[in-house]
């Protein structure tokens, strides 16, 4: 019965995001997978491809507290944590909040300001708090951060290190919609705006209640073993410099088991692992320059990895 409810809800929420984004559902589900997990999410792909409005829609159908931050260069790491200000009549010091300080936070485009103000959100990522002048302050839950950035090709952006990039959970593509789907993304955008229509249909209980339910998703002995076997392949691999860590084999795992709660099961089969290995590892594999002379990618040598290491059997 539990799995059942769980179905319908993430069902709903994907339902009412599909009013406004045409023809993604796949980039949809992956976002709920993350929110469900209680991770952040990476949206990468070139201007105009509806990035920011997944992520709006999002926010429209969860009854959370929401904040766009704008990046750009002259953002300050200050203005994502918040800062303290002492008001000399009083002799006090006050705490302002900064735009952190929400349940689900659009970073828009993230690679357009500097790395000082990127990594101001290292610590709100992993902790979930941040600090400001040696005082902790939390942040409210359920917490996601949905960060959009455009290709590191395009003039004007600062690529994510990858100690930022390892804190993403799963990282998402948009691409170009189909000829049909365009004329129906054109035909939604007529008159008002799709965005302002959309109501929620889920609470902030209901989305913590789906983060306690992943805990009971049973995942076998095999299936990690499974996982550390796709980790070990890409270590070993001769065009990879920095493989898959055991973080990142961790969010491979967690990934898997939302998947599994979303379609309605308490285990995790190795297709799950299958479904999320690009989505999750494909952001934290650096190659090395052999890599790019024999036309290789994260994306193959990831689909080399599921080909060669053998699928386990199913022991619940």
């Amino acid at each position: 019965m539990t799995e059942n409810i769980n179905t319908e809800l993430t069902n709903k929420i994907r339902d009412n995001i599909e009013t406004v984004i045409v023809g993604k559902r796949q980039s949809i589900e992956l976002l709920i997978i993350c929110l469900i997990c209680g991770g952040h999410a990476l949206i990468e792909d070139v201007p105009g491809l509806g990035k920011t409005s997944m992520v709006s829609a999002l926010a429209s159908s969860l009854d959370l507290t929401f904040q766009r931050i704008q990046f750009t260069p002259d953002v300050l790491p200050s203005d994502i944590t918040g800062f303290t200000m002492y008001h000399a009549t009083t002799g006090e010091k006050e705490f302002y909040h900064g735009a952190v300080m929400s349940q689900i936070i659009l970073a828009d485009e993230i690679n357009r300001t500097s790395p000082k103000t990127q990594s101001a959100l290292l610590q709100a990522m992993q902790e979930k708090q941040v600090t400001v002048d040696s005082i902790t302050h939390e942040l409210p839950q359920p917490f996601m951060v949905c960060a959009t950035q455009n290709p590191v090709e395009l003039t004007g952006t600062y690529p994510l290190p990858e100690a930022q990039l390892d804190r993403f959970l799963i990282k998402i593509s948009m691409g170009y919609p189909s000829r049909a789907d365009e004329v129906s993304i054109l035909e939604k955008n007529r008159g008002e705006q799709p965005l302002l229509q959309l109501k929620p249909v889920a609470s902030s209980d209901d989305i913590l209640k789906l983060q306690r339910d992943i805990e009971t998703v049973k995942c076998a002995k095999s299936i990690l073993t499974y996982i550390v076997e796709l980790a070990e392949f890409t270590r070993n691999h001769v065009d990879v410099s920095l493989g898959i860590s055991p973080r990142a084999s961790i969010a491979l795992m967690r990934a898997s088991m939302g998947l599994a709660l979303m379609e309605g099961r308490d285990f995790v089969l190795p297709d799950d692992v299958q479904k999320m290995v690009k989505p999750v590892l494909s952001h934290r594999i650096v190659l090395n320059p052999h890599a790019y002379v024999r036309n290789q990618s994260p994306d193959s040598i990831l689909d080399s990895a599921v080909q060669s290491v053998p699928v386990p059997g199913i022991n619940r």
